[in-house]
């Protein structure tokens, strides 16, 4: 995603890190907290990058900064890794691992290169493997002068509270409609009117979010979501429609996608539901979210999933004439 996008609404967490940073004992440990998709890991890179940077040295581009230290889950395998060192996109493993953890704690024994600062920067603390956390802590406990921990994370609860408490939290909010625009209108200026639309609308303030919508061409599977809903799907046919139209074997990101489309399409509805059906809706759309933090970290069937998704908005559809869900 286009950088200069990923930064739009990050006023007050720019605020807050040029403050500290002019102080005189900045905090070594910083989580940047808030939804997938804000541009937290963007805004991480600018940061450590005027963190590290010494008047009068030339500095390269913080990813190839000798002094920022970026971790993020490795590739899934060796033909992904090929990917990667081929400048394109692969398929990563789930969690940072322990090795990778112990591979920077040691690093950060030897002097920063070019001046007297260092940035760790990890990319999701809260995909980190219980062996990596616990590693990682080490490094918060007792971290080696001029170094300092910037930990991007998706859901705050699933942080152990030892972590927590050794930082200082920087949070990160939704961005409103116009700021979506802006955002999505910069990195993916080739999307009609149309498609930025519905895809600002299910992104629930999430530039990234929105920007992986529409590059997952979820148009029918959202017309398909929104009409079991509206008629619910008694012989699970629309069930069937939209499984097909997900395609035999989705990966997470296009589930994920899917799950934050239902959700939509549910949150759309419960302003003009009756009471008890608005129970069912929330009831749903609660179900869903408990799914979005379960899919990164665990092994779901994706067919089965599919099925779980439309048949959460069956059981919420509303009940009229003619029509009855499962």
């Amino acid at each position: 995603m286009d950088a200069a996008s990923m930064l739009i609404g990050h006023e007050h967490p720019w605020e807050t890190w040029n403050a500290a940073m002019a102080g005189q004992r900045m905090h070594h440990g910083w989580l940047l907290a808030g939804r997938e998709g804000l541009g937290k890991a963007s805004f991480a890179l600018e940061a450590a990058a005027k963190l590290v940077a010494e008047p009068g040295v030339p500095q390269p581009p913080a990813l190839h900064h000798p002094d920022i230290l970026v971790l993020e889950p490795l590739p899934a395998n060796d033909d992904e890794a090929k990917k990667r060192d081929d400048g394109r996109p692969y398929a990563r493993k789930r969690n940072i691992n322990v090795d990778q953890i112990r591979t920077m704690l040691h690093r950060l024994h030897t002097r920063p290169t070019l001046g007297a600062r260092r940035a760790v920067i990890v990319d999701a603390a809260d995909h980190l493997e219980k062996g990596a956390v616990n590693a990682l802590l080490k490094g918060l406990e007792e971290p080696p002068q001029g170094t300092f921990f910037l930990l991007v994370v998706h859901q705050l609860g699933r942080l152990l509270p030892t972590v927590r408490s050794r930082c200082q939290v920087l949070r990160f909010r939704p961005l409103d409609n116009q700021e979506m625009n802006e955002a999505v209108s910069l990195s993916a200026p080739e999307l009609d009117a149309e498609t930025r639309a519905a895809a600002i609308a299910v992104a629930h303030g999430s530039p990234g979010a929105a920007l992986t919508f529409a590059t997952q061409d979820l148009g029918r599977p959202l017309a398909l979501l929104r009409q079991i809903l509206r008629t619910g799907d008694p012989d699970l046919g629309l069930r069937g429609e939209l499984g097909s139209a997900l395609g035999a074997r989705p990966d997470r990101e296009r589930l994920l996608a899917t799950i934050e489309a239902a959700r939509t399409v549910l949150a759309e509805e419960v302003t003009q539901a009756g009471a008890d059906n608005r129970l069912a809706i929330i009831a749903a759309h609660q179900h869903l979210v408990d799914l979005a933090r379960e899919v990164p970290t665990h092994n779901f069937d994706p067919g089965l999933l599919v099925m779980e998704i439309g048949g959460l908005l069956a059981r919420a559809a509303r009940t009229r004439a003619g029509a009855t869900s499962r």
